[in-house]
């Protein structure tokens, strides 16, 4: 079973069709990239999928459970965590105690954000297992807003790991990265792809194209296109839709 569907999801802004009658598939443990030109209707759809916007009309579906009008922070805590375009840390906060307070809101504890944080010894080493994994953990202790701009993305991502999401979307996680933090990006989506179902929409061809499983592709708010990363580069109408024809 799909771990998420939409079954013809049209969201609708008056006369214009932002999307219009997508049915999408998220297989479990793939990383599935959505891609278009500028305008294709992603972020909408990304949009829809976190809970930002609900459906005109259409299903989405998670495990099972119809979630079209669920509150964004609602299906956070059913297991979709996100990261955003614009990076969303607390900048006054340490890197720790930003990852901290969103595994307290998550976890048990949380009503108890104002407890100090040694009390809280289960938080403090999934605090410091996110981490770990994201390769944090050197700049634990440093405030989140003088950190390079590439580990404030990557605080991003564990932010949104502290939710425990059976899915994560990420929204142009190599946005503005210089290429060392591009490839230190990619390198850390292949590894938490082992435990984490992840979709993400990128504009870096490059990128989408050497991490994903599968890839859709959106154009004026119509899937266009959908396969394998050899099966988008090879498709006539996705060239056509990028540049009139050329390559993708």
């Amino acid at each position: 079973m799909a771990l998420l569907e939409t079954k013809n999801v049209t969201k609708a802004y008056g006369a214009l069709l932002a999307v219009s009658n997508v049915s999408f598939l998220i297989n479990p443990g793939k990383i599935h990239s959505i891609i278009g030109p500028n305008g294709a209707g992603k972020t909408t759809f990304f949009n829809l999928l976190a809970g930002v916007y609900s459906p005109t009309s259409g299903d989405i579906v998670f495990e099972g459970q119809n979630i079209s009008t669920m509150k964004l922070y609602k299906r956070a805590r059913i297991g979709i965590g996100r990261s955003y375009q614009v990076t969303s840390i607390f900048p006054e906060l340490t890197v720790r105690e930003n990852v901290r307070v969103a595994v307290q809101a998550q976890g048990k504890h949380n009503f108890s954000l104002l407890r100090p944080a040694e009390s809280l010894s289960d938080c403090t080493d999934k605090t410091n297992a996110i981490l770990e994994e994201m390769g944090l953990i050197s700049l634990a202790d440093q405030i989140a807003s003088t950190i390079p701009y590439g580990s404030q993305r990557s605080l991003d991502v564990a932010i949104a790991l502290a939710t425990e999401p059976k899915l994560l979307l990420l929204v142009e996680p190599t946005s503005g990265m210089s290429p060392e933090d591009t490839l230190k990006m990619i390198d850390l989506i292949e590894r938490i792809s082992e435990r984490y179902t992840i979709t993400l929409i990128e504009h870096h061809m490059s990128v989408v194209m050497s991490i994903s499983d599968k890839i859709t592709v959106l154009s004026q708010g119509v899937v266009i296109a959908e396969g394998a990363p050899d099966e988008i580069q090879q498709n006539e109408d996705v060239k056509k839709a990028y540049l009139g024809g050329g390559t993708v």
